[in-house]
């Protein structure tokens, strides 16, 4: 057993200047020099992107201040060395972290206590992570598999009000009060389904391997998936990835929010001011899945304005495309799914849609085109999506959806 031992009561203090030195060196110190005498690269396996959490969304009572939240997550792409980021983007106080364990995670959220291995930062079992900053675990040797479930345990100190998190994790996490890190099964743990602080995992992979990060709104987070199933249609190209040799070292980073916009209002950051963090700062990204736009379109209050937001999401994906490929990434386009019988439709939205999706098919600006409006709509409709691949209101994909759209994908994209 690896369990963090307080050795040093003083926490280590990440604010605002000390994370801009972080992501600099992060964005330096990408690759390290195993025994094996080759150069590897840190490479993202698991992301959820922050948000300031909603009122609806917060921690159930205890709450998270002084008590222990144990939270799951599956990852992508497997290593021996792991490292982990965790967010206070939006807190309007400090986030203090007493102590960190990982483990794998059994189907019930336990752990076996013996296989849990305790993160540092800078050497130190605490860390306090100040407003509008981020802090990175240090290195910890840890195997991690391909695919598999990962539980991160936090004994969190004091937690501000506005907390940091994700939402949309369709994957339940466990609170109980007081210090219980060490413990295997959390007895009584009030559950929630939702992400709070954790951002990131990285680990550190062969020079062949590569991530793939996608950009997207609620059908890229999954609304419409099943809770702990792991089937949003990320998941679904991330198990295919894994099971083909060719492309076996790759992995999926989910940057979905839910309600989000590329342009304005909708929740959490617009796509346009999150770009930089949540594509270009990660690591290792050699390919970028742009699926996003419906909530702008559904935003559209007239026939007047319907051109003017086309033309604005079009002029947007042509920056993020620029910036992406600037980085020497590939920039997918994937269609706009269709929402005929949504409470998103009228005849000046469909248009605008319209409009957008036969730009990213025939602009020349993607590097690629994946067409989830083609496999997704109804033949006798195709305004709307099929009728047995909803989730009941003719806009987000049911799991049944989610798989076609994961299956769909060209792995050729990737090789």
């Amino acid at each position: 057993m690896d369990i963090f031992k307080n050795e040093n009561p003083i926490p280590i203090i990440v604010g605002s200047f000390f994370l801009l030195f972080v992501l600099s060196a992060c964005a330096i110190l990408r690759t390290e020099m195993p025994k094996d005498g080759n150069p590897h690269l840190w490479t993202g396996s698991w992301t959820a992107a922050p948000q300031l959490v909603e009122p609806g969304n917060m921690p159930p009572f205890p709450g998270l201040a002084n008590n222990t939240l144990r939270q799951v997550i599956r990852v992508s792409l497997g290593g021996d060395r792991v490292r982990l980021q965790f967010s206070n983007a939006f807190g309007n106080a400090p986030v203090t972290i007493q102590s960190v364990v990982i483990a794998p995670a059994r189907e019930d959220g336990s752990v076996d206590a013996a296989t849990q291995k305790a993160l540092r930062f800078e050497g130190n079992g605490q860390v306090v992570i100040m407003p509008e900053s981020v802090v990175v675990s240090d290195p910890l040797a840890f195997h991690l598999a391909p695919g598999s479930r990962l539980a991160i345990t936090i004994a969190f100190g004091e937690t501000p009000e506005e907390i940091t998190g994700h939402p949309g994790s369709r994957t339940t996490s466990f609170l109980v009060e007081g210090n219980q890190c060490a413990s295997d099964e959390l007895t009584g743990a009030v559950l929630t389904d939702h992400w709070y602080v954790i951002s990131g995992l990285e680990v550190l992979a062969s020079p062949a391997a590569g991530a793939v990060a996608v950009l997207g709104n609620s059908i890229t987070d999954g609304r419409g998936s099943g809770t702990n199933k792991q089937n949003r249609w990320t998941d679904i190209l991330s198990e295919r990835l894994l099971k083909d040799p060719q492309t076996s070292r790759i992995g999926v980073l989910n940057q979905g929010i839910g309600g989000n916009c590329v342009v304005r209002g909708g929740l959490g950051p617009t796509a346009l001011d999150r770009f930089d963090r949540d594509i270009l700062s990660q690591s290792n990204v050699r390919w970028l899945i742009i699926l996003e736009g419906i909530n702008d379109i559904g935003g559209i209050s007239s026939a007047e304005e319907a051109p003017k937001m086309a033309q604005t999401l079009i002029e947007a994906y042509s920056l993020m495309i620029d910036k992406a490929k600037a980085k020497g990434m590939k920039v997918y386009g994937a269609t706009i799914l269709p929402f005929g019988g949504s409470f998103y439709d009228t005849d000046f939205r469909r248009q605008a849609r319209d409009t957008v999706n036969e730009w990213i098919r025939r602009s020349g600006r993607f590097d690629a085109v994946i067409d989830f409006d083609e496999i997704m709509r109804n033949p006798t409709d195709p305004a709307a999506i099929l009728p047995d691949m909803h989730d009941n209101d003719f806009l987000h994909p049911n799991e049944a959806g989610y798989r076609k759209m994961g299956e769909y994908i060209d792995l050729n994209l990737f090789k």
